[in-house]
């Protein structure tokens, strides 16, 4: 039920249906931006991106070849097994929602993937009430593959002075390569030039997801997924270059709501949301959601100020 976006491409989706009558079967991708208890009292919080039909039984044109999957569904469907293969748009988003808080109930907020087929006399009559018994629906996940080739990682630096001297706080942080997989760990060196008499008694690194909201609205906001502190002394006039490993991971942000998250299949597990990749051409407004990360580094002072923060994409 994963189905890979390569980036060039994307896996195509292929299902066998047993048992079949008059069907039509659609793969709809969809985002979702409020409750099924709205629904109720007819108020529809959810907008089809992109959606697809074919016509299943009787079978109507030409049909691609099977795939191994197909051909091993159809064995145990024998004769009653109806085969049919959708190709999903290089262009549309990953399965991807948002964290709902522990107390809410019914599907999250998100973009999401459903396979349903159903028996009626038209693809899409909208005077044609279908029955719920005539309709069968399964829900799938796109998920983001990286890229074969990994570009070498930012590297950004910044200097601070203090009031009443010309001497400067030198901060230099880098990480080697640009994309990490989920639960990999992240080494970022750290390099400080301190010629102040100022002791530097503290460094923090943050990681913070960034997810821009776009279908319904412009709404951006940004959440921390990492918060670490090392107690690393610099003193006056010294320097120091050392590489600190920090790993984001979901399960230490399991309450913080409306993080994004990789899509999920009932109640399995899932990740921190893969950041999105942009293709040349692709309509950032059919994305439904965006979600980019960043690592900063603050060095905390003997005086105990903030010394200001380095960003690092």
């Amino acid at each position: 039920r994963d189905f890979v976006d390569h980036v060039e491409s994307v896996d195509i989706v292929g299902v066998s249906i047993s048992n079949l009558v008059a069907v039509w079967v659609y793969l709809a991708c969809s985002f979702r931006y409020g409750s099924d208890d709205l629904d109720l009292i007819g108020m529809n919080y959810r907008k089809d991106i992109w959606i697809k039909r074919q016509q299943i039984y009787p079978v109507d044109g030409t049909k691609p070849a099977n795939t191994p999957m197909q051909e091993a569904l159809l064995k145990k469907c024998e004769d009653q097994g109806h085969a049919f293969t959708f190709n999903i748009d290089n262009n549309l988003p990953c399965s991807v929602g948002l964290q709902p808080a522990p107390e809410d109930v019914g599907k999250a907020c998100g973009v999401d993937y459903e396979v349903k087929a159903y028996i009626a006399n038209e693809a899409d009559d909208p005077d044609e009430k279908i029955n719920k018994k005539d309709t069968c629906r399964l829900i799938i996940r796109k998920i983001q593959f990286a890229p074969g080739t990994i570009p070498a990682g930012p590297q950004a630096d910044i200097s601070k002075n203090f009031m009443m001297s010309d001497k400067l706080v030198h901060l230099e942080a880098s990480i080697e390569k640009e994309l990490y997989f989920h639960g990999d760990q992240i080494p970022v060196k750290v390099k400080i030039n301190n010629e102040t008499t100022k002791v530097v008694k503290k460094i923090k690194i943050t990681v913070d997801q960034t997810t821009e909201v776009l279908l319904y609205q412009t709404d951006k906001y940004t959440k921390t997924v990492l918060n670490e502190e090392f107690a690393e002394e610099v003193k006056g006039e010294s320097t120091m270059e050392k590489t600190f490993m920090v790993v984001p991971l979901l399960s230490n942000n399991k309450e913080k709501r409306g993080l994004a998250v990789d899509g999920r299949l009932k109640d399995e597990d899932t990740n921190l949301a893969s950041t999105t990749l942009m293709r040349p051409g692709m309509d950032k407004g059919m994305q439904g959601i965006l979600v980019s990360y960043k690592i900063k580094v603050n060095l905390l002072v003997s005086s105990g100020g903030l010394l200001g923060g380095l960003t690092a994409r």
